[in-house]
């Protein structure tokens, strides 16, 4: 007989941190395929079950900051997130649209720790200023792909990420991995901190 699975408790309303149009009353599964040898398409592509494109992710090549922007279907800009330079833990900015303007910040994210054996990065949305306690929360291991969003400090589970590998993958030279957003909840969000967790986790320069 099979155990019943844990089913975390839901928000109590929708979030919406970049637009009501990406929540769903529904759990909404995402396959990431990470492009490990492309320059022009995009470091990611993000799809639903179907292998629909619904994001794709870009990167600035000759950016002074490293910078990333999001993109819908279309290919309109979402988000663009940006490293920050001169701090410590490793803190990304997510701005509206394609654009760095501060009046457009939506959220940051940083480590939790700058030496750190697990994943674990606070996000604390723009609002947010003293930074007293973080709006959400992501732990788990990259390396396995498999990290945890919670609302804040809690044991809300609002999406979780899960390793997809198949043969076809690796002779492709790429990394599939899902993940599981919550109902209710922003996926391009969610998306947004994936991109994060893989910019931070896969910087070569070691650098804090």
């Amino acid at each position: 007989m099979a155990e019943p699975s844990y089913v975390a408790a839901a928000p109590p309303s929708a979030v919406a941190v970049i637009s009501p149009r990406f929540c769903a009353p529904y759990p909404v599964d995402l396959a990431v395929v990470r492009k490990l040898l492309t320059v022009s398409e995009g470091n990611f592509a993000v799809t639903d079950v179907n292998g629909n494109i619904i994001f794709k992710i870009k990167g600035k090549l000759l950016s002074i900051r490293d910078r990333s922007v999001l993109l819908d279907a279309a290919g309109n800009p979402v988000l663009t997130l940006q490293q920050k330079v001169l701090t410590a833990h490793r803190r990304w900015e997510a701005f509206m649209g394609d654009s760095t303007d501060s009046k457009n910040l939506l959220f940051s994210a940083k480590k939790s720790s700058i030496i750190q054996f697990k994943t674990e990065l606070d996000v604390f949305l723009a609002g947010n200023k003293k930074e007293d306690a973080c709006d959400f929360k992501i732990k788990g291991s990259w390396l396995e792909r498999s990290c945890t969003v919670y609302l804040g400090n809690t044991s809300t589970i609002i999406a979780q990420m899960h390793k997809k590998h198949t043969v076809k993958s690796v002779v492709l030279g790429k990394d599939h991995f899902g993940v599981t957003v919550y109902p209710n909840i922003d996926y391009a969000f969610i998306v947004a901190l994936v991109v994060i967790l893989e910019e931070i986790n896969e910087d070569r320069s070691g650098d804090d």
